[in-house]
């Protein structure tokens, strides 16, 4: 299922339709001449409803001017006939809207200016306690508004709880990593230290026991010089082989950290010459992708993060480019000072650019 598919079957969203249904129905009672303009305003409300949602997290301005249009949509039905009293439901469903969206102060300014608007059109269309019906229909703003903001509330702390899952995840792997690198380490200077040294004191001796005339020609003699030699150099290969283990899996703890996000995707590429065996240099890397990511996702917008990771001499190439735009000039906040430090701490540097499209470009190298 599509992302927006997936946003326009929000429960939300579902909720909004069966009420702007139920408003749709109870036109009928509406006085004939009014119909056109009721319909034309209802329609316009259900599409604001369901373009705000897609257009809110990349285009903020158009989704607040829509959220406004549904107000004015609403208030205008509700001036249309007052005594129907039906289309006071759909700013419950704007109050709900807005609550998810907006910050507590603005969405309470908001909904106390369309109350007194509302209030007006139904004091001076004569109602008998235009005051009692806005003091049911604001309980009804407020039950909505306390529902949508812990529900936005829920859904952002389990965004967050799952980004440190994927965090503790990626520096499990990193950690697994570096704990079978340093046993393959150690097995290797067990092998070369132990093993190595007595087969080598075994050939000794046996060179030694060559040497005895009486001892040279027996053929197993010469059968257990060549096994020497040969498991020598067996054991030789084997250390020489643990120690040149392609390093730490990088990779894995990469695609475990982005793995949550729903937005932005990591297009990951890592050379095949790319090997990394210090701990500190994987973890300045894997902060620095993490915090591109979050970046990229809060600020620029993008759908997708690039990562190309390549060998440069001495010397591990970090190359991060978002498909997103970056708004005004390009500032350092905390989290890329704290990129930067991080960098520099591990013998890094960064350097920080905007593509021709607009787009975030990090240049990072670490030494090897």
């Amino acid at each position: 299922m599509s992302q927006r598919l997936r946003t326009l079957l929000h429960p939300f969203n579902l909720a909004g339709l069966f009420t702007w249904g139920a408003v749709a129905l109870s036109l009928q009672w509406l006085r004939t001449d009014a119909l056109a303009l009721a319909w034309t305003l209802l329609v316009g409300f259900l599409l604001a409803l369901l373009a705000q949602d897609l257009l809110r997290e990349r285009h903020r301005g158009i989704a607040n001017a829509l959220l406004w249009l549904e107000a004015v949509a609403a208030l205008v039905l509700v001036w249309l006939d007052p005594r129907i009293g039906t289309a006071q439901v759909l700013l419950v469903v704007w109050t709900a809207q807005i609550a998810a969206c907006w910050s507590l102060r603005s969405a309470l300014a908001a909904v106390v200016l369309v109350d007194v608007v509302t209030y007006a059109i139904l004091r001076d269309a004569g109602l008998r306690s235009p005051l009692v019906v806005m003091g049911m229909y604001a309980g009804f703003q407020a039950f909505a508004a306390l529902c949508a903001y812990y529900a936005t509330s829920a859904e952002q702390a389990r965004d967050r709880l799952a980004l440190v899952n994927a965090d503790l995840l990626a520096t499990r792997a990193l950690l697994a990593d570096s704990a079978r690198d340093a046993e393959r380490l150690r097995v290797a200077r067990e092998l070369h230290d132990v093993a190595g040294h007595k087969l080598t004191a075994l050939t000794l001796n046996l060179r030694a026991l060559a040497a005895d005339p009486a001892l040279a020609p027996r053929h197993e003699l010469q059968v257990a010089q060549q096994m020497s030699a040969e498991l020598l150099g067996d054991i030789r290969g084997v250390v020489q082989a643990l120690r040149d283990a392609s390093g730490l899996d990088l990779g894995t703890a990469l695609r475990a950290l982005a793995a949550p996000m729903p937005r932005p995707s990591l297009r990951l590429a890592i050379g095949d010459d790319v090997h990394i065996s210090d701990p500190a240099v994987a973890e300045a890397v894997l902060r620095l992708v993490q915090e591109a990511l979050t970046n990229s996702a809060r600020h620029a917008e993008a759908d997708t993060v690039s990562v190309a990771l390549q060998r440069e001499g001495n010397r591990l190439s970090v190359k991060v480019e978002d498909d997103g735009y970056v708004r005004g000039t390009l500032r350092e906040g905390n989290g890329l000072s704290g990129m930067r430090e991080r960098l520099a701490a591990a013998g890094g540097t960064l350097a920080l650019s905007t593509t021709a499209r607009g787009a975030l470009r990090i240049d990072a190298s670490l030494p090897l």
